[in-house]
């Protein structure tokens, strides 16, 4: 169906080629994974197959790309639209219409179906994808992770026999990806359509891919074979394989079912030593934050911008979090209207701690729906928090309210002795900094040497800050690279490091690890830690459970705007089937949260 020879390309400007020597085919019927660290070159590998590379994107194109038979040197993407669906890595660069229920229609309505057919495969894409509450809502008003269903939802209605998918998850809570990815699974294996994804979050599609195809390194030659043997040699790989590697397994586990099958004599191992998680379960509180100086507390700098300022449009600072622990305090639960589903974190005696920020039965309406009802939550000096909960539960809102983006409609809002939406953005910038979903938010030079300097400028930094942190989060990518040439993750990273170049006292993210292979997601942590042992504070916003698992002390679970839980890190996640990282389900009973944890207890 899809046929790949010996195919380069080269953009205009490069040195060498974004990818060369790809040569590989996808059988009708197929769900192929790409894989490979960040910035390897399969987004342009997924566009040459929709045409989108070169026609639309210029640069080179050597070789020959076959969809359907159809050579995409000859036909444009339109003369390919039939066959071909695509969803890229930017949910709000794919959407034409204003509603949900006419984005579905609208790829109908271009290749000219009938009515009756079109108004079918809607109600059926709306039941599949869970879509069917929002059908008449604007897109503007949805969360990230619902725009994410709405593009794949619109490129499923027309029934294409292949589907090109660059990062379908990424903006998804774990039972929406699941979701997704069995509607993917039976469009294949029920009626034949081939798929072809790029997915950094490995362990939750390899399981279902086929075949991976595996793109080492900048201009490599790919390397293909089944899911397993392709692990066993690629530079990224999901906790399940990294748990397996680590204890010698092989064939190396794609599914925590077949890991758990392996576990027993782990498992035995791991007897004598005790896990950290359960270690701070019994410890029935939180441990102690490390050191938190006063004078750390409040960090200088920042650019900020604001709806009349003529900026950007968000605030941008730097800040980041403590080694892993249990957090100092547990926020008081909010009133909830349905109390018998609210867990009630049991108190725990401490000596009062100041408070970094607190918001106080917090409610916010955003247009017609009730995005936040009477949420408590306080956060300290030196503490990571990782909000979670299922796309729309307000996690962004929470995060845009502690920020100044979004007035509270009751309740209060105390970010540093500041009210946030009260106070001027170049004020508020040295106490809190937020890194969007959308990181072109914050981008606006033709260079990362352009961004870099204004960052520096703007947080009154010392020359070459931003530019050393874009290093060590981004290597590889150089000064005069344009941030529109960027993925998506590298665009984030970027954005990352402009904001960490003014290390405000209060570092807010959301979906931090969207578009990040595993080496660019421990740079992060190992940045974020670092910044929270000097006495910042973080609030994360992530669907991200491995995530959590390694960096957050507290989680905080919303839904439908309310809290419904608050404590240790350890003491939510294990017990959610949800929201738990692979590790804890491979050894469970034993209370492991990370490959690293298991790592260190056996050596």
């Amino acid at each position: 169906m899809i046929r790949f020879e010996d195919v380069s390309v080269t953009y205009e400007g490069a040195a060498r080629p974004t990818v060369a020597g790809v040569d590989f085919e996808v059988p009708e019927g197929e769900l192929v994974l790409l894989a490979g660290p960040s910035g390897v070159g399969k987004s342009t590998v997924l566009g040459a197959v929709s045409g989108l590379v070169p026609h639309f994107t210029g640069g080179t194109l050597r070789g020959r790309v076959t969809v359907a038979g159809r050579d995409t040197r000859t036909h444009q993407p339109r003369q390919l639209a039939d066959v071909v669906g695509t969803v890229g890595q930017d949910p709000l660069a794919h959407f034409v219409t204003d509603t949900v229920e006419d984005e579905l229609a609208y790829g109908m309505e271009s290749l000219g179906l009938a009515p009756a057919v079109m108004r079918r495969r809607v109600e059926e894409t709306l039941d599949l994808l869970g879509l069917a509450a929002l059908r008449d809502r604007p897109i503007a008003t949805l969360s990230g992770g619902q725009r994410q269903r709405v593009a794949i939802g619109s490129v499923l209605t027309p029934h294409p026999r292949v589907l090109v998918l660059d990062e379908p998850t990424s903006a998804l809570d774990p039972a929406a990806a699941e979701e997704v990815l069995a509607v993917l699974q039976r469009l294949v294996h029920d009626l034949g359509t081939t798929v072809l994804m790029a997915e950094h979050r490995l362990e939750r599609v390899i399981q279902y891919a086929d075949r991976v195809v595996l793109l080492p390194a900048p201009g490599a030659a790919p390397v293909t074979g089944p899911p397993a043997e392709v692990m066993a040699v690629s530079p990224v790989y999901p906790p399940v394989v990294a748990l397996g590697r680590l204890a010698g397994w092989s064939p190396l586990p794609l599914t925590v079912r077949d890991a758990r099958r392996r576990a027993p004599a782990l498992r035995t191992r791991l007897s004598t030593a005790t896990a950290p998680a359960a270690a701070a379960g019994a410890s029935g509180g939180a441990a102690p934050v490390p050191g938190t100086p006063a004078a750390a507390a409040v960090a200088a700098g920042g650019r900020a911008t604001g709806g009349g300022t003529g900026g950007r449009g968000t605030l941008q600072a730097r800040a980041s979090d403590p080694t892993p622990g249990q957090p100092p305090h547990r926020a008081p639960d909010a009133p909830a209207r349905r109390s018998f589903f609210r867990r009630r974190p049991t108190p725990t005696r401490q000596p009062p701690r100041k408070h970094l920020a607190e918001t106080r039965a917090l409610s916010v309406r955003r247009d017609q729906v009730q995005a936040l009802r009477n949420v408590d939550l306080s956060v300290t000096p030196g503490e990571t928090i990782a909000l979670m909960g299922r796309n729309g539960a307000g996690k962004s809102t929470l995060l845009d309210s502690l920020v100044g983006l979004v007035a509270p409609g009751s309740g209060t809002v105390d970010v540093d002795g500041a009210v946030p939406h009260r106070t001027p953005p170049r004020d508020l910038v040295r106490r809190v900094g937020l890194v969007p979903q959308e990181p072109r938010d914050l981008l606006y030079a033709d260079t990362v040497a352009a961004e870099c300097a204004a960052a520096d400028r703007d947080a009154a930094a010392a020359p070459g800050t931003c530019r050393a942190l874009v290093s060590e989060l981004l290597p590889g990518v150089t000064d005069d690279t344009h941030p529109r040439d960027l993925s998506e993750g590298q665009r984030l990273a970027l954005a990352l490091a402009v904001v960490l170049t003014a290390r405000p006292a209060l570092l807010l993210l959301d979906e931090p690890t969207r578009g990040l292979d595993y080496a660019a997601k421990a740079r992060l942590v190992a940045v974020l830690r670092g910044l929270a042992a000097e006495g910042h504070a973080i609030v994360l916003a992530t669907h991200d459970v491995e995530l959590a698992a390694e960096l957050a002390h507290r989680v905080v679970l919303l839904a439908e705007g309310e809290v419904i839980a608050d404590g240790p890190t350890a003491e939510i996640v294990v017990s959610s089937p949800s929201f738990a990282p692979q590790v804890t389900k491979i050894l469970a009973p034993q209370q492991w949260l990370t490959v690293t944890q298991v790592r260190e207890a056996l050596t």
